[in-house]
């Protein structure tokens, strides 16, 4: 049965989809057969990084019965096991219809589906605000709440209340934008602000090595990663 980690943004804009996306990556790289579902409906920030035409997409697997299959996209990376993306791209009224509940228990059953084809199952999960996000946290075996450091001693804690509310009183801590902080299992320093497509660019290793492992166990480091080191940026 494959890993599953929900990466769950406590905030806006504090690199949750670039922390997700890191991972996968350097999980694909080390061989492992990853892929990332994308919970964010409203940020879309997957389908900005990804070329090609993306159909159909998260929302729609989660409002059919068309095979989860279907709407995943390959990135290719030589020598590294199969790193696929499902992200979301709709408009409006789509994003509306797949944030209801049945869709929702849809997105549980995707993350199952996906379970059974990948040894890593990465989800770029969005605040807990809406029923997908909720869908998401209740159908992984780890939780890793993601904030900046600026925000960290509001919206860190305000995540774990929503969490705790679900019942799910445990959660790895990973604060963007610095260096060390103290409630923090992983920290992820600044980083270039440009957005790069995905597979595209290099991972920076050492940045994101310490989330890899605190979050599935996985070590990672730059003497083994292939040549892997710098360039990868937030958004």
């Amino acid at each position: 049965m494959a890993e599953t980690v929900a990466f769950v943004g406590a905030a806006g804009g504090v690199g949750t989809t670039r922390v997700t996306l890191a991972c996968a990556e350097l999980l694909a790289r080390d061989g492992r057969d990853t892929v990332v579902l994308d919970a964010a409906y409203e940020t879309q920030g997957i389908a900005d990084r990804i070329s090609g035409t993306i159909s159909p997409d998260m929302t729609q697997l989660c409002l059919s019965d068309g095979p989860l299959e279907s709407g995943l996209i390959d990135q290719s990376i030589e020598g590294a096991g199969r790193f696929s993306v499902c992200p979301a791209h709709a408009p409006f009224s789509r994003l509306a219809k797949a944030k209801h509940p049945e869709a929702a228990e849809r997105f549980e059953t995707r993350v199952k589906e996906a379970q059974r084809h990948f040894e890593h199952v990465l989800i770029d999960t969005p605040p807990i605000a809406a029923n997908q996000a909720v869908a998401a946290v209740m159908g992984v075996d780890t939780v890793t709440v993601v904030c900046d450091e600026p925000r960290a001693d509001t919206a860190v804690p305000r995540t774990a209340d929503r969490l705790a509310d679900l019942g799910l009183d445990e959660f790895i801590t990973v604060i963007t934008r610095s260096s060390a902080h103290p409630d923090a299992d992983a920290t992820v320093p600044t980083l270039d602000q440009e957005a790069h497509p995905v597979g595209k660019t290099v991972v920076p290793v050492d940045a994101f090595s310490g989330v890899l492992e605190a979050t599935t166990g996985v070590r990672i480091s730059s003497e083994n990663a292939n040549g892997i080191f710098d360039g990868f940026p937030f958004k």
